[in-house]
């Protein structure tokens, strides 16, 4: 049984689909690409879903999801909060 999904493209998959699906049955995994692009796994349902890898975050999801971890969080932002409160160098917008 191979633990590493062999790559294929999806002409060559159309094509061979009953050898692929006997395959799978026997253990083996296949990551169907369109365009150098995965799309389709074809895992026997006892393998489950395969890993696949995950872009990094970018922008503000990074950003909140750094500071999920950060057990103080609720601390800084009331600091932040009351310094701004108790500024003096601009006066708070009227939202009103």
């Amino acid at each position: 049984m191979s633990e590493q999904a062999q790559k294929i493209g999806t002409a060559e998959a159309k094509r061979r689909f009953s050898e692929l699906a006997d395959r799978v049955e026997q253990g083996e995994r296949f990551v169907i690409s369109r365009r150098g692009r995965p799309v389709v796994a074809l895992v026997s349902p006892e393998a489950g879903t395969p890993e696949a890898p995950r872009p990094p975050v970018k922008g503000l999801a990074a950003l909140a999801g750094a500071m999920a971890d950060w057990d103080e969080l609720d601390d800084v932002v009331a600091e932040i909060y009351a310094a701004r409160e108790a500024s003096t160098d601009r006066p708070a917008p009227d939202l009103g």
